[in-house]
Protein backbone atom coordinates (compact mmCIF):
# COMPACT_ATOMS: atom_id res chain seq x y z
CA UNK A 1 0.00 0.00 0.00
CA UNK A 2 1.01 3.64 -0.35
CA UNK A 3 1.70 3.99 3.37
CA UNK A 4 4.85 1.87 3.33
CA UNK A 5 8.35 3.36 2.86
CA UNK A 6 10.49 2.05 0.02
CA UNK A 7 12.24 -1.23 0.78
CA UNK A 8 15.86 -0.73 1.94
CA UNK A 9 18.69 -2.19 -0.05
CA UNK A 10 20.24 -5.16 1.81
CA UNK A 11 23.71 -4.47 3.19
CA UNK A 12 25.96 -7.19 4.53
CA UNK A 13 28.48 -4.74 5.98
CA UNK A 14 29.08 -3.51 9.51
CA UNK A 15 26.04 -2.79 11.69
CA UNK A 16 25.11 0.88 11.79
CA UNK A 17 25.28 2.08 15.40
CA UNK A 18 22.99 4.93 16.43
CA UNK A 19 23.82 6.51 19.78
CA UNK A 20 21.43 8.83 21.58
CA UNK A 21 23.19 11.66 23.38
CA UNK A 22 21.78 14.36 25.63
CA UNK A 23 22.78 17.82 26.80
CA UNK A 24 24.95 16.11 29.47
CA UNK A 25 27.17 14.88 26.63
CA UNK A 26 29.87 12.25 27.19
CA UNK A 27 29.27 12.17 30.95
CA UNK A 28 25.68 11.00 30.47
CA UNK A 29 26.48 8.05 28.20
CA UNK A 30 26.54 4.45 29.35
CA UNK A 31 29.83 2.59 28.92
CA UNK A 32 28.51 0.52 26.03
CA UNK A 33 27.63 3.68 24.09
CA UNK A 34 31.07 5.15 24.84
CA UNK A 35 32.79 2.02 23.61
CA UNK A 36 30.85 2.06 20.33
CA UNK A 37 31.86 5.68 19.77
CA UNK A 38 35.51 4.90 20.53
CA UNK A 39 35.49 1.99 18.05
CA UNK A 40 33.79 3.89 15.24
CA UNK A 41 35.85 4.76 12.19
CA UNK A 42 33.28 7.36 11.11
CA UNK A 43 31.23 9.57 13.46
CA UNK A 44 28.21 11.29 11.88
CA UNK A 45 26.10 13.89 13.66
CA UNK A 46 25.20 17.53 14.08
CA UNK A 47 28.09 19.90 14.71
CA UNK A 48 26.83 20.46 18.27
CA UNK A 49 26.69 16.72 18.97
CA UNK A 50 30.12 16.00 17.51
CA UNK A 51 31.50 18.74 19.76
CA UNK A 52 30.38 16.79 22.83
CA UNK A 53 32.78 13.92 22.10
CA UNK A 54 36.28 13.74 23.67
CA UNK A 55 39.51 13.24 21.65
CA UNK A 56 39.53 9.53 22.47
CA UNK A 57 36.74 9.19 19.87
CA UNK A 58 39.25 9.28 17.04
CA UNK A 59 37.01 8.40 14.09
CA UNK A 60 36.52 10.75 11.14
CA UNK A 61 33.91 13.33 12.11
CA UNK A 62 31.25 14.12 9.50
CA UNK A 63 28.58 16.78 10.07
CA UNK A 64 25.14 16.29 8.59
CA UNK A 65 24.54 18.52 5.55
CA UNK A 66 21.31 20.44 5.03
CA UNK A 67 18.78 19.31 3.95
CA UNK A 68 19.45 16.13 5.90
CA UNK A 69 16.97 13.53 4.59
CA UNK A 70 18.09 13.49 0.92
CA UNK A 71 21.76 13.27 1.96
CA UNK A 72 21.45 10.11 4.07
CA UNK A 73 21.69 7.43 1.32
CA UNK A 74 24.71 9.10 -0.31
CA UNK A 75 26.50 9.62 2.99
CA UNK A 76 26.05 5.99 4.05
CA UNK A 77 27.19 4.79 0.64
CA UNK A 78 30.37 6.89 0.85
CA UNK A 79 31.35 5.15 4.10
CA UNK A 80 30.20 1.62 3.23
CA UNK A 81 32.36 -1.09 4.79
CA UNK A 82 33.54 1.12 7.67
CA UNK A 83 32.33 1.13 11.29
CA UNK A 84 29.90 4.04 11.36
CA UNK A 85 28.30 5.55 14.46
CA UNK A 86 25.54 8.14 14.13
CA UNK A 87 24.79 10.58 16.94
CA UNK A 88 21.16 11.48 17.67
CA UNK A 89 19.44 13.73 20.18
CA UNK A 90 17.97 11.70 23.04
CA UNK A 91 16.01 8.70 21.80
CA UNK A 92 16.87 8.25 18.09
CA UNK A 93 13.57 6.50 17.39
CA UNK A 94 11.40 9.30 18.83
CA UNK A 95 11.10 12.09 16.25
CA UNK A 96 14.77 11.40 15.49
CA UNK A 97 17.15 10.28 12.78
CA UNK A 98 16.54 6.62 13.66
CA UNK A 99 13.41 6.39 11.52
CA UNK A 100 15.18 7.70 8.43
CA UNK A 101 18.12 5.36 8.95
CA UNK A 102 15.79 2.38 9.37
CA UNK A 103 14.10 3.21 6.06
CA UNK A 104 17.36 3.76 4.18
CA UNK A 105 19.64 1.11 5.67
CA UNK A 106 17.04 -1.39 6.93
CA UNK A 107 15.97 -1.86 10.53
CA UNK A 108 17.91 -5.13 10.76
CA UNK A 109 21.20 -3.33 10.22
CA UNK A 110 20.67 -0.79 13.01
CA UNK A 111 22.08 -1.08 16.51
CA UNK A 112 20.27 1.65 18.48
CA UNK A 113 21.47 2.77 21.92
CA UNK A 114 18.85 5.26 23.14
CA UNK A 115 19.28 8.02 25.69
CA UNK A 116 16.36 9.49 27.70
CA UNK A 117 14.34 11.71 25.34
CA UNK A 118 13.63 15.38 25.98
CA UNK A 119 10.01 14.36 26.54
CA UNK A 120 10.99 11.95 29.33
CA UNK A 121 13.14 14.62 30.93
CA UNK A 122 10.45 17.29 30.63
CA UNK A 123 7.69 15.12 32.09
CA UNK A 124 10.02 14.16 34.96
CA UNK A 125 10.65 17.84 35.73
CA UNK A 126 6.97 18.83 35.44
CA UNK A 127 5.45 15.81 37.16
CA UNK A 128 3.34 15.03 34.08
CA UNK A 129 2.53 11.41 33.13
CA UNK A 130 4.16 10.77 29.77
CA UNK A 131 1.26 8.68 28.43
CA UNK A 132 -1.20 11.54 29.04
CA UNK A 133 0.93 14.26 27.50
CA UNK A 134 0.54 15.09 23.81
CA UNK A 135 3.75 15.78 21.91
CA UNK A 136 3.86 18.12 18.91
CA UNK A 137 7.10 18.41 16.95
CA UNK A 138 7.85 21.72 15.22
CA UNK A 139 11.30 20.55 14.08
CA UNK A 140 11.20 21.12 10.34
CA UNK A 141 7.42 21.55 10.49
CA UNK A 142 5.11 24.59 10.32
CA UNK A 143 3.95 26.12 13.59
CA UNK A 144 0.38 25.77 12.27
CA UNK A 145 0.58 22.06 13.12
CA UNK A 146 0.00 23.05 16.73
CA UNK A 147 -3.55 24.20 15.93
CA UNK A 148 -4.92 20.66 15.88
CA UNK A 149 -3.76 20.02 19.46
CA UNK A 150 -5.35 23.05 21.15
CA UNK A 151 -8.02 21.95 23.62
CA UNK A 152 -8.89 23.46 26.98
CA UNK A 153 -6.99 21.90 29.92
CA UNK A 154 -4.82 19.83 27.55
CA UNK A 155 -1.11 19.43 28.39
CA UNK A 156 1.26 19.70 25.44
CA UNK A 157 4.99 19.33 24.96
CA UNK A 158 6.25 21.16 21.90
CA UNK A 159 9.61 20.08 20.46
CA UNK A 160 11.24 23.34 19.37
CA UNK A 161 13.04 23.95 16.10
CA UNK A 162 15.23 26.69 17.58
CA UNK A 163 15.40 29.57 20.06
CA UNK A 164 12.59 31.44 18.26
CA UNK A 165 10.02 28.66 18.67
CA UNK A 166 8.71 29.64 22.16
CA UNK A 167 7.76 33.13 20.99
CA UNK A 168 6.09 31.65 17.88
CA UNK A 169 4.10 29.25 20.08
CA UNK A 170 3.02 32.13 22.33
CA UNK A 171 1.88 34.15 19.30
CA UNK A 172 -0.17 31.26 17.91
CA UNK A 173 -1.79 30.62 21.29
CA UNK A 174 -2.80 34.29 21.56
CA UNK A 175 -4.25 34.32 18.05
CA UNK A 176 -6.32 31.19 18.76
CA UNK A 177 -7.80 32.48 22.01
CA UNK A 178 -5.47 30.52 24.29
CA UNK A 179 -3.54 33.50 25.64
CA UNK A 180 -4.18 32.47 29.26
CA UNK A 181 -2.23 29.23 28.74
CA UNK A 182 0.77 28.73 31.00
CA UNK A 183 4.03 28.20 29.15
CA UNK A 184 7.29 26.82 30.48
CA UNK A 185 10.41 26.58 28.34
CA UNK A 186 12.81 23.88 29.50
CA UNK A 187 16.31 24.43 28.14
CA UNK A 188 19.33 22.09 28.00
CA UNK A 189 17.42 19.29 29.75
CA UNK A 190 19.75 16.96 31.62
CA UNK A 191 22.75 19.23 31.17
CA UNK A 192 24.71 21.51 33.47
CA UNK A 193 23.02 24.61 31.99
CA UNK A 194 19.45 23.37 32.43
CA UNK A 195 16.93 26.10 33.25
CA UNK A 196 13.18 26.74 33.10
CA UNK A 197 11.48 29.93 31.88
CA UNK A 198 7.89 30.53 33.03
CA UNK A 199 5.07 32.77 31.85
CA UNK A 200 1.79 32.94 29.93
CA UNK A 201 1.21 33.11 26.20
CA UNK A 202 -0.61 36.44 26.56
CA UNK A 203 2.42 38.15 28.08
CA UNK A 204 5.42 35.99 27.22
CA UNK A 205 8.25 38.03 28.75
CA UNK A 206 11.37 36.15 27.72
CA UNK A 207 13.69 36.89 24.78
CA UNK A 208 15.01 33.98 22.69
CA UNK A 209 17.25 31.76 24.81
CA UNK A 210 18.93 28.42 24.19
CA UNK A 211 18.02 26.72 20.88
CA UNK A 212 17.92 23.32 22.65
CA UNK A 213 14.54 23.63 24.34
CA UNK A 214 11.12 22.08 24.85
CA UNK A 215 7.95 24.15 25.40
CA UNK A 216 5.42 22.87 27.94
CA UNK A 217 1.92 24.28 27.47
CA UNK A 218 -1.05 23.97 29.83
CA UNK A 219 -3.86 24.98 27.50
CA UNK A 220 -6.42 27.45 28.84
CA UNK A 221 -9.13 28.46 26.38
CA UNK A 222 -10.50 31.98 26.56
CA UNK A 223 -14.02 33.09 25.71
CA UNK A 224 -12.91 33.82 22.13
CA UNK A 225 -11.35 30.38 21.57
CA UNK A 226 -13.12 28.28 18.94
CA UNK A 227 -14.12 24.85 20.22
CA UNK A 228 -13.47 22.16 17.61
CA UNK A 229 -14.49 18.53 17.97
CA UNK A 230 -12.14 15.59 17.55
CA UNK A 231 -14.68 13.83 15.30
CA UNK A 232 -15.68 14.87 11.75
CA UNK A 233 -18.40 17.45 11.26
CA UNK A 234 -16.73 20.70 12.31
CA UNK A 235 -18.95 23.80 12.23
CA UNK A 236 -19.21 25.36 8.77
CA UNK A 237 -17.96 28.62 10.32
CA UNK A 238 -14.60 26.93 11.00
CA UNK A 239 -13.88 27.17 7.26
CA UNK A 240 -13.20 30.07 4.95
CA UNK A 241 -15.34 29.40 1.88
CA UNK A 242 -17.32 30.90 -0.98
CA UNK A 243 -20.24 28.48 -0.70
CA UNK A 244 -18.29 25.57 -2.19
CA UNK A 245 -18.26 23.60 1.06
CA UNK A 246 -19.51 20.15 1.99
CA UNK A 247 -21.86 21.18 4.78
CA UNK A 248 -21.40 19.93 8.32
CA UNK A 249 -23.91 17.06 8.53
CA UNK A 250 -23.19 15.77 5.04
CA UNK A 251 -19.46 16.08 5.76
CA UNK A 252 -19.78 13.90 8.86
CA UNK A 253 -21.64 11.25 6.86
CA UNK A 254 -19.06 11.47 4.07
CA UNK A 255 -16.11 10.94 6.43
CA UNK A 256 -17.93 7.98 7.98
CA UNK A 257 -18.27 6.43 4.52
CA UNK A 258 -14.62 7.13 3.67
CA UNK A 259 -13.58 5.46 6.96
CA UNK A 260 -10.08 6.94 7.49
CA UNK A 261 -7.49 4.72 9.18
CA UNK A 262 -3.99 5.59 10.43
CA UNK A 263 -1.42 6.14 7.70
CA UNK A 264 -3.87 6.14 4.80
CA UNK A 265 -3.88 8.55 1.86
CA UNK A 266 -6.97 10.34 0.51
CA UNK A 267 -7.50 12.09 -2.79
CA UNK A 268 -9.97 14.96 -2.27
CA UNK A 269 -10.97 15.68 -5.88
CA UNK A 270 -12.78 18.93 -6.52
CA UNK A 271 -11.73 20.04 -3.05
CA UNK A 272 -13.59 23.37 -2.95
CA UNK A 273 -12.67 24.61 0.53
CA UNK A 274 -10.75 21.44 1.41
CA UNK A 275 -13.02 20.38 4.27
CA UNK A 276 -13.02 16.64 3.48
CA UNK A 277 -9.23 16.46 3.18
CA UNK A 278 -8.78 18.56 6.32
CA UNK A 279 -11.05 16.40 8.47
CA UNK A 280 -9.56 13.20 7.03
CA UNK A 281 -6.13 14.37 8.26
CA UNK A 282 -7.51 15.49 11.63
CA UNK A 283 -8.80 11.92 12.19
CA UNK A 284 -5.25 10.73 12.95
CA UNK A 285 -1.83 12.35 12.92
CA UNK A 286 -0.51 9.92 10.31
CA UNK A 287 -3.40 10.33 7.83
CA UNK A 288 -2.42 12.09 4.60
CA UNK A 289 -4.46 13.87 1.95
CA UNK A 290 -4.01 15.43 -1.47
CA UNK A 291 -6.52 18.14 -2.38
CA UNK A 292 -7.10 18.60 -6.12
CA UNK A 293 -8.76 21.90 -7.05
CA UNK A 294 -8.85 23.56 -10.47
CA UNK A 295 -9.66 27.11 -9.27
CA UNK A 296 -6.49 28.92 -8.06
CA UNK A 297 -8.44 31.19 -5.69
CA UNK A 298 -10.14 28.25 -4.03
CA UNK A 299 -6.83 26.37 -3.96
CA UNK A 300 -5.28 29.16 -1.88
CA UNK A 301 -8.29 28.98 0.42
CA UNK A 302 -7.72 25.24 0.90
CA UNK A 303 -4.20 25.96 2.14
CA UNK A 304 -5.41 28.61 4.59
CA UNK A 305 -8.07 26.26 5.97
CA UNK A 306 -5.53 23.46 6.38
CA UNK A 307 -3.20 25.75 8.34
CA UNK A 308 -5.96 27.18 10.53
CA UNK A 309 -7.23 23.71 11.45
CA UNK A 310 -3.83 22.22 12.21
CA UNK A 311 -3.04 20.08 9.15
CA UNK A 312 -0.47 22.14 7.19
CA UNK A 313 0.83 18.91 5.67
CA UNK A 314 -2.20 18.67 3.35
CA UNK A 315 -0.80 18.58 -0.18
CA UNK A 316 -2.42 20.79 -2.81
CA UNK A 317 -2.55 20.11 -6.55
CA UNK A 318 -3.99 22.95 -8.64
CA UNK A 319 -5.48 21.87 -11.94
CA UNK A 320 -8.46 20.15 -13.58
CA UNK A 321 -9.18 16.48 -12.94
CA UNK A 322 -8.65 13.90 -14.30
CA UNK A 323 -5.52 15.44 -15.91
CA UNK A 324 -4.20 16.68 -12.53
CA UNK A 325 -4.34 13.15 -11.09
CA UNK A 326 -1.55 11.84 -13.28
CA UNK A 327 1.53 10.81 -11.30
CA UNK A 328 -0.05 11.14 -7.86
CA UNK A 329 0.75 8.40 -5.30
CA UNK A 330 -1.76 5.58 -5.03
CA UNK A 331 -4.67 6.53 -2.75
CA UNK A 332 -6.35 4.34 -0.15
CA UNK A 333 -9.57 6.31 -0.63
CA UNK A 334 -10.95 8.90 -3.05
CA UNK A 335 -13.62 11.53 -2.49
CA UNK A 336 -15.17 13.29 -5.46
CA UNK A 337 -16.96 16.46 -4.46
CA UNK A 338 -17.46 17.95 -7.91
CA UNK A 339 -16.97 17.43 -11.62
CA UNK A 340 -18.60 14.00 -11.86
CA UNK A 341 -19.73 14.67 -15.41
CA UNK A 342 -16.18 15.49 -16.56
CA UNK A 343 -15.22 12.83 -19.13
CA UNK A 344 -13.15 10.06 -17.61
CA UNK A 345 -13.01 11.47 -14.04
CA UNK A 346 -14.86 8.73 -12.21
CA UNK A 347 -13.13 6.01 -14.24
CA UNK A 348 -9.69 7.49 -13.53
CA UNK A 349 -10.37 7.63 -9.78
CA UNK A 350 -11.70 4.07 -9.69
CA UNK A 351 -8.73 2.79 -11.72
CA UNK A 352 -6.27 4.52 -9.36
CA UNK A 353 -7.58 2.68 -6.30
CA UNK A 354 -5.86 -0.52 -5.15
CA UNK A 355 -7.94 -3.58 -4.26
CA UNK A 356 -9.90 -2.75 -1.12
CA UNK A 357 -9.74 1.00 -1.78
CA UNK A 358 -12.83 3.12 -1.14
CA UNK A 359 -14.52 5.69 -3.33
CA UNK A 360 -17.18 8.15 -2.16
CA UNK A 361 -18.86 10.66 -4.47
CA UNK A 362 -21.45 13.33 -3.61
CA UNK A 363 -23.72 15.31 -5.93
CA UNK A 364 -26.78 17.53 -5.91
CA UNK A 365 -27.51 17.56 -9.67
CA UNK A 366 -29.68 15.18 -11.69
CA UNK A 367 -26.99 14.79 -14.36
CA UNK A 368 -24.33 13.65 -11.89
CA UNK A 369 -26.89 11.53 -10.04
CA UNK A 370 -27.52 9.63 -13.27
CA UNK A 371 -23.77 8.93 -13.55
CA UNK A 372 -23.68 7.59 -9.98
CA UNK A 373 -26.72 5.41 -10.70
CA UNK A 374 -24.86 3.76 -13.58
CA UNK A 375 -21.78 3.10 -11.47
CA UNK A 376 -23.92 1.74 -8.64
CA UNK A 377 -25.58 -0.67 -11.08
CA UNK A 378 -22.17 -1.82 -12.30
CA UNK A 379 -20.18 -2.02 -9.03
CA UNK A 380 -22.71 -2.10 -6.18
CA UNK A 381 -21.87 -0.37 -2.93
CA UNK A 382 -24.25 2.02 -1.19
CA UNK A 383 -26.35 4.65 -2.94
CA UNK A 384 -28.04 6.93 -0.45
CA UNK A 385 -29.77 10.29 -0.38
CA UNK A 386 -28.97 12.61 2.51
CA UNK A 387 -31.56 15.28 3.30
CA UNK A 388 -31.02 17.87 6.04
CA UNK A 389 -33.57 20.44 7.21
CA UNK A 390 -32.94 23.27 9.66
CA UNK A 391 -35.41 25.03 11.93
CA UNK A 392 -35.86 28.71 10.98
CA UNK A 393 -38.27 31.51 11.97
CA UNK A 394 -41.50 31.64 9.96
CA UNK A 395 -43.17 34.85 11.04
CA UNK A 396 -43.82 34.41 14.73
CA UNK A 397 -43.45 30.63 14.47
CA UNK A 398 -40.77 28.11 13.55
CA UNK A 399 -40.60 25.92 10.47
CA UNK A 400 -38.21 23.70 8.52
CA UNK A 401 -35.97 24.92 5.71
CA UNK A 402 -34.83 22.05 3.52
CA UNK A 403 -31.31 22.05 2.11
CA UNK A 404 -30.71 20.54 -1.32
CA UNK A 405 -30.60 16.75 -0.90
CA UNK A 406 -27.24 15.11 -1.56
CA UNK A 407 -26.93 11.82 -3.41
CA UNK A 408 -23.95 9.80 -2.24
CA UNK A 409 -22.40 6.70 -3.75
CA UNK A 410 -19.89 4.77 -1.66
CA UNK A 411 -18.16 1.64 -2.91
CA UNK A 412 -15.19 -0.56 -2.10
CA UNK A 413 -13.06 -1.84 -4.97
CA UNK A 414 -12.92 -5.66 -4.96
Amino acid sequence: MSTLPPAPVPDAGEPLTVVGIGADGWAGLAERAREELRRAQVLIGAVRQLGLLPPECAGERVAWPSPLRPAVPKLLAEHAGRRVAVLASGDPMFHGIGRTLAEVAGAGRLRVLPHPSSVSYACARLGWPVERTEVVSLVGRPTAGLNAALYDRRRLLVLSADAATPAEVARLLRERGFGASRMRVLEQLGGARERVLDGTAAAWPHPPGDPLNVVAVECAAGADARRLSLVPGLPDEAYEHDGQLTKRHVRAATLAALAPAPGELLWDVGAGSGSIGVEWMRAHGSCRAIAVERDPVRAERVTRNADALGVPGLRLVTGPAPEALAGLPTPDAVFIGGGLTAPGLLAACWEALPPGGRLVANTVTLESEAVLGQWYARHGGDLVRIAVAQAVPVGGFTGWRQAMPVTQWAARKP
